[in-house]
């Protein structure tokens, strides 16, 4: 067992073997240590985020290596039926690698006890093993598709997996389900979760109909969302779009193990701002418009206000007049008048928000857009309405200092980063080189991550192709070409790339302001940790 850093409140556990993953997943689940806020378990590997006003590093490492985990899950773990169709497009390119007739790999697959490991790649994406290890290792597909349809039954490596709605993939198709893996009409969207027993009956000479998949126990992750009293008047109608008009909040917690990451406001600041200056409540969702904009025409009177990226506001009352206005005050508006935000001078984002907040429907006990997983409040569009909710507010505060170290294009931006995970993959003049040059932001960049481009690309020493584990925001994974991509809010939950380092939280803000052009300094604040266990 080691332990590795990966950021001020996150740490890496790696093990031996997936079966012995698992059994520590099921145990820190079982014992919940204080402090640990989510665990996003993957082959080898647990990724744990933690409280660092609760408790510490050290303390946790300490409990985690007391803990006696066993070979297996020591637990009654739930059982899924799901029948599948074996007419996957590539089911003959697999028994032929596998050296079997078709009808085999079917018997094989279908015969096998398969356990969910862990959710990953996409919402309810479930990556499943059998320890009856029915094929060897089967490759992806040299050229991914660009869309594979969902309900799709794959294989990859030693796992299966079904896809739970369109999207590109490399696995080896062997079959189709009708079986929906994903749906947020049900409480549990995530059809397979972690832990799960899987068994799969083959329906392929009979018909098959959609039906609830047989279960054993029931296990509610998701709690019951409240919706907001819908208001009776109107108050923004969008006449204008900029590039991206985006509802986002804190971000959605205690999702990963469906596969769900947070998501939420790339710079939360401006956003906790924001609201304290209408007098929300700090974590109300905003509109983060990305590279100003934005024209509204006010349907009722309200208080408004507009932070982030330096930008002004140009407000033409219904009266004739016009005027200019900084961001980071009050604005009042009355109906009729309307407001564009400008192109930022500098910085990329901005939060727009109203007195009393927008009436918005929660989806997974958030407002947010997730861009990877399309999934929340759809993004606004011109000839939407906004209504105004109704919550209690605070006095206005009209004295917020706006940011004024923003980014400007061509600026070179110095980010703090925590060694770790994977460090020692790389070569260690490779790394000298990396902290000694500056890295361009490419146009590549969007809320997923942003694209970095080098002069001296990173070399590895170690090549081997590194199995899918968990990533958090800010973390720098390097593809095979060495060019990083740097995490951000919408990134997916696990990944097959080593991480170099990760940006340190105090700078995450920062990042969100960065634009295409800029030029980024990394600084190293802390060493790789790596200790490994006694236990």
């Amino acid at each position: 067992m080691r332990f590795l850093s990966v950021n001020v409140d996150s740490f890496l556990i790696e093990l031996a073997s997936l079966e012995e993953t698992l059994a520590l997943y099921s145990k820190l689940q079982q014992v919940k240590l204080n402090g640990i806020k989510e665990l996003i378990p993957a082959a080898k590997t647990i990724l744990v985020f933690f409280n660092e006003f609760e408790t510490t590093l050290q303390k946790l490492i300490s409990c985690i290596e007391k803990l006696e985990i066993g070979s297996s899950i020591d637990r009654q773990a739930e059982e899924v039926i799901i029948p599948i169709i074996y007419d996957g497009e590539d089911l003959s390119q697999v028994a032929e690698l596998q050296g079997m007739l078709v009808a085999e790999v079917i018997k094989k697959h279908q015969q096998s006890i398969w356990n969910v490991a862990f959710i990953g790649f996409a919402p309810g994406f479930a990556y499943l093993t059998s320890s009856d290890h029915p094929f060897t290792d089967i490759p992806r597909l040299k050229v991914p598709r660009k869309k594979i349809p969902a309900g799709s039954l794959g294989l990859a490596g030693k796992y299966s997996g079904i896809y739970p709605k369109d999207s590109p993939g490399g696995w080896q198709l062997i079959g189709t389900t009708l079986e929906k893996m994903w749906d947020l009409d049900r409480k549990n969207p995530a059809l397979l979760l972690p832990g799960m027993k899987v068994h799969f009956e083959d329906v392929s000479h009979r018909p098959i109909s959609v039906s609830i998949p047989k279960q054993i126990g029931s296990t509610e992750i998701i709690s019951t969302e409240t919706k907001q009293l819908k208001s009776n008047h109107p108050v923004f109608k969008i006449l204008g779009s900029g590039l991206q008009m985006l509802i986002q909040d804190e971000g959605r917690f205690h999702q990963t193990q469906v596969g769900v990451g947070r998501a939420g406001a790339m710079d939360l600041s401006a956003m906790h701002m924001v609201n304290r200056i209408v007098g929300n409540p700090i974590e109300t969702a905003v509109i983060e418009i990305l590279n100003g904009g934005l024209k509204v025409q006010m349907q009722d009177s309200a208080v408004i206000a507009v932070t982030g990226a330096k930008s002004q506001i140009k407000v033409k009352y219904s009266t004739g007049q016009q005027a200019i206005f900084e961001s980071y005050q009050p604005i009042a508006l009355d109906a009729g008048d309307e407001f564009h935000i400008q192109t930022p001078t500098a910085g990329l984002r901005n939060y727009l928000t109203v007195r009393g907040g927008f009436c918005l429907q929660p989806i997974l006990n958030s407002y947010s857009f997730d861009s990877l997983a399309i999934l929340g409040s759809e993004p606004l569009k011109v000839g939407d309405v906004l209504y105004q909710a109704k919550m209690n507010t605070l006095p206005i505060y009209p004295h917020a200092e706006a940011k004024n170290d923003l980014p400007k294009v061509g600026d070179v931006v110095e980010l703090d980063l925590v060694m770790g995970p994977r460090t020692d993959w790389f070569d260690e003049k490779s790394i000298e080189q990396f902290f000694d040059q500056t890295w361009l932001v490419t146009n590549e960049s969007n809320r997923v991550g942003l694209r970095l481009s080098g002069d001296v690309p990173l070399q590895r020493k170690i090549t081997q192709e590194l199995e899918s584990e968990g990533t958090c925001t800010g973390a720098l994974q390097i593809p095979p070409s060495g060019q990083p991509v740097l995490f951000m809010n919408d990134h997916p939950l696990t990944g097959g790339y080593p991480v170099l380092a990760s940006v340190a939280k105090h700078h995450w803000d920062l990042v969100a302001q960065i634009p295409a052009g800029c030029r980024i300094q990394f600084r190293k604040i802390a060493e790789l940790i790596d200790i490994e266990s006694k236990s």
